[in-house]
């Protein structure tokens, strides 16, 4: 009787569990589904209350629209580049400051990391004029180095790898050194190579926060062609009255890039996240 009374109780468990993650799936994936399906109606009928779930037909005009609003062809390309250079320098600096911190010992290294530790409290919001004011005086706004501008340090990137830098034993820089390895040798040859998961969340988190960011593209470029596709959206949002179809067409536009690269580079994402939570 016990054993039976377990078995169900277990059953149950995972029925619940099931049950749970069913309801989770269906309130993350319900906002891109009303995207989808607003992308495809008319204007009255994304503005109809009680609403309408499903358009009366399918208006592929909204997409054509959204296209000749925006010249996406320079938002994808923006984008792209801002997301590759934010992300090598994240990489890149992230890595060094790391290992420094790590298994450096110098003067200030503690009021140096404590530094570090004060600007990933703060919001990012509170950098966003002192960096507008440094990229003004020197004549870079409207650029795309404007928009890689915030990402060249990344403090979140230091802290992350200085800690796995610390999982690192020792003895391995040490039995480097006794090979002959110099400080840099040991960094690149030996040291760098063991933290390829750790990179990959890393590359993951700078890729996605980068893609998300609208405040900052929206501040420093002026210039629509020089817009990313978050900011460039905004552009289509009324300040009276917002045609809605056409936004969420554009949206669905611009969500594309990151689904492609999320389906290729599946297997690194999560292995990334798991990474982290492991940490």
């Amino acid at each position: 009787m016990k054993r039976s009374s377990l078995e169900q109780s277990k059953k149950i468990t995972i029925i619940l569990t099931y049950v749970v993650l069913i309801l989770g799936a269906v309130i993350m994936i319900f906002p891109f589904v009303w995207m989808l399906l607003t992308s495809s109606k008319t204007v009255p009928e994304s503005m109809q209350i009680p609403p309408t779930i499903f358009p009366a037909q399918l208006m592929l005009d909204n997409f054509k629209e959204a296209v000749a609003s925006l010249p996406f062809a320079n938002l994808y390309l923006n984008t792209t580049l801002m997301i590759v250079f934010r992300v090598l320098c994240a990489v890149v600096f992230s890595s060094m400051a790391g290992y420094a911190f790590a298994k450096l010992q110098f003067r200030g290294k503690n009021i140096l990391f404590a530094v570090v530790l004060v600007q990933m409290s703060l919001p990012s919001q509170i950098f966003i004029i002192p960096q507008y004011q440094m990229v003004a005086k020197m004549g870079l706004a409207n650029t795309i180095f404007a928009l890689v501008f915030p990402g060249i340090v990344s403090a979140f990137g230091v802290f992350f790898l200085r800690q796995t830098y610390l999982g690192i034993p020792n003895e391995i820089a040490e039995a480097a050194y006794l090979d002959g390895c110099n400080q840099w040798q040991t960094f690149t040859k030996v040291m760098f190579p063991l933290t390829g998961t750790s990179v990959a969340a890393l590359t993951v988190f700078t890729a996605v926060f980068a893609y998300s960011d609208l405040m900052w593209p929206l501040v420093v470029n002026s210039d629509l062609k020089m817009m990313t596709l978050s900011s460039g959206l905004a552009t289509l949002r009324g300040q009276f009255s917002t045609n809605f179809p056409v936004l969420m067409a554009g949206s669905l536009l611009a969500m594309l890039p990151m689904v492609i690269l999320y389906l290729i580079f599946q297997r690194q994402f999560i292995e990334g996240i798991a990474s982290t939570g492991g940490k």
